[in-house]
């Protein structure tokens, strides 16, 4: 498994404040350790703030903006949940429509918890199947998703392999299954 991901770059889209760490950080090792390259994405430069719930937790450094990168750059994007993070992705238009661009290129995407946010501003979801965090259940569902409560969905009805789940107990489920659709 060390060299999967050998030669991939994969984006990992985040606010520049309000991402749960473990969201990103778990996916992050994962692609490293398949031997891919992680590329932390945000709407700013600089360092984002990472949480542990609601307490701020570690500080990352930021590889680039969607002002300056595009999807043609990344094999593949993975958006980490936290209540803030795709709250605030979802209202700046060029992180939307980063994120878009993947599933217009037929690249997979991983997405966890309350990430589906970004994705239902989109417009990416509509009659795909997928999880979140069971609170977006009615946002998915009214965004044309078909909604399931499992530890990880793989939904390929779509441009796109998308892979979901709902919280950080099933990260060990979703780093395995976004390795695997970066592969592809």
């Amino acid at each position: 498994m060390p060299s999967d991901l050998q030669g991939r770059t994969i984006a990992f889209l985040c606010a520049p404040e309000g991402t749960e760490q473990v969201e990103l950080t778990e996916p992050w090792k994962a692609v490293e350790q398949a031997g891919g390259t992680p590329r932390l994405v945000s709407t700013q430069s600089g360092r984002l703030q990472a949480f542990d719930h609601l307490d701020k937790a570690d500080t990352f450094p930021v590889d680039t903006t969607v002002d300056v990168s595009g999807h043609t750059e990344f094999d593949g994007l993975v958006l980490p949940g936290g209540v803030a993070n795709p709250d605030f992705l979802r209202t700046e238009p060029k992180a939307v429509a980063f994120a878009k661009a993947f599933f217009d290129a037929g690249k997979p995407v991983a997405v966890i918890c309350h990430g589906p946010w970004t994705l239902i501003e989109a417009d990416v979801v509509r009659g795909r199947t997928m999880t979140s965090w069971p609170s977006l259940r009615t946002d998915l569902r009214n965004a044309g998703a078909t909604w399931v409560d499992e530890e990880v969905k793989i939904c390929e009805d779509g441009p796109n392999v998308l892979v979901s789940s709902r919280k950080p107990d099933d990260l060990k489920a979703f780093c395995q299954a976004a390795v695997e659709a970066f592969k592809r």
